[in-house]
């Protein structure tokens, strides 16, 4: 039997472009193969186990923003089919998606039981086939069919192909041994290490905004100390956008801090002038300013050199500038990485000038389709990396549904 679409790789992107096929053209005959026991496994465990399906988001040239790979090539697709696109297919098969505070977007359900379950059911309503444990040891083209070789020995054919496996280095060997362009992989959104025993005991301490420099590249949102370094949003995003450099870097490199990015320099040298005028008895640990924390302003004061009893009329230009420079540009040495809760994303993959980017099919070989994290694409924490699974998988459907069916 030579099916229409075989969807190697059963995670976000291949259910959905599966689901989304079958659905368009029901003839179609369609089979998804996973290596695991299980699919949908990082559907699962994804936002703690809630599924962060999507962003709030809506307008594609913001949206793209938020990827440092895939970026301008994901406009037009994002046009097609974004995350309004994404919440209304959900709704309609009963999984209300539901906003948060941080543009986030969960299950209204708060697990991610309800995607995997409407993937299922999906699944069983339109009769595509599922085979668990069984990898893809090859594949070729020939007589205008897919040949793919299984881990059981066995063989399988198939008209479209589509290439769902995420991060799996054995498919992008297999790849280039098609003479496909693969981007290396290298690890992103990650948290930094700092060995900094007076920072780590800030544990805790968050910030609503601070501004993250590695070099050119800056990153600008909330920020945490934590107990081995500096986590949150800023962070994370400074990781994705700076992920080749820092992985080049062997991830030791210096990192400047601003703690307080809405306040200027100039301006903190003025408050300081003004507190030594009108208390100038105050003592200058003990009084933290500008909405600080007691804790992480005695900090500051110890790495300025302010003494521990030191009053603001004992204070002058040279403690001024030395307080100032380290609350806006503290440079910390940042020693390894660490992986930020359960996401692990790489950046990487297929280059994606070698997809068309209105089908997500392989410029070689038309028939041939990509999405998810098997291609060059990848985004900061916040449910985009989803979005982009979602918007590939829809292309493929779409395409792959107006093709021809063997009967």
């Amino acid at each position: 039997m030579i099916y229409d679409l075989i969807v190697v790789g059963g995670g976000a992107a291949g259910y959905f472009a599966a689901i989304n096929a079958a659905d368009l053209n029901p003839k179609l005959k369609v089979l998804i193969i996973e290596k695991n026991a299980k699919s949908l496994q990082k559907v699962k465990v994804s936002g703690g186990g809630r599924c962060n399906v999507t962003h709030a988001c809506f307008e594609p040239v913001e949206l793209i923003k938020n990827y440092p790979r895939g970026n301008k090539d994901l406009l037009e697709p994002f046009k097609r089919f974004g995350p309004k696109e994404t919440i209304s297919w959900f709704e309609k098969r009963g999984v209300p998606i539901v906003k948060e505070v941080d543009g986030r977007m969960f299950p209204q359900s708060n697990t991610s039981q309800s995607i995997i379950d409407c993937f299922e059911s999906e699944c069983k309503r339109l009769g595509i086939q599922k085979q668990m444990q069984l990898s893809l040891k090859g594949f070729k083209y020939q007589n205008n069919v897919w040949d793919l070789e299984l881990s059981n020995q066995s063989t399988l054919r198939a008209k479209n192909l589509m290439i769902a496996t995420g991060s799996d280095k054995h498919i992008w060997d297999m790849l280039m041994e098609l003479d496909f362009e693969i981007a290396s992989p290298v690890p992103s959104l990650f948290t930094f290490k700092i060995k900094d025993t007076d920072l780590a005991e800030l544990a805790g301490t968050s910030f609503v905004e601070i501004t993250a420099f590695a070099g050119e590249i800056k990153s600008v949102g909330p920020g945490l100390i934590t107990h081995w370094g500096l986590s949150g949003p800023a962070i994370l995003k400074l990781s994705a956008f700076a992920a080749l450099e820092l992985n080049k870097k062997e991830y030791q490199f210096k990192v400047k801090i601003d703690w307080l990015p809405t306040v200027t320099k100039d301006s903190l040298i003025e408050t300081f002038r003004n507190i030594q005028t009108a208390n100038g008895k105050k003592k200058i640990s003990a009084n933290p300013e500008f909405g600080f924390s007691i804790r992480f302003w005695k900090y500051l004061c110890l790495k300025s050199n302010v003494g521990e009893f030191q009053n603001w009329s004992e204070s002058g230009k040279k403690t001024w500038q030395t307080l100032a420079n380290n609350i806006k540009a503290h440079d910390y040495q940042v020693d390894g990485k660490s992986t930020f809760k359960d996401e692990f994303v790489t950046a990487g993959g297929v280059a994606l000038s070698e997809i068309d980017m209105a089908t997500f099919s392989s410029d070689k070989y038309p028939t041939l389709f990509f999405a998810g994290e098997v291609l060059n694409i990848d985004a900061i924490t916040g449910g985009f990396n989803f979005q982009a699974a979602w918007t590939g998988a829809w292309h493929v459907a779409k395409q792959v549904s107006k093709t021809s069916h063997y009967h």
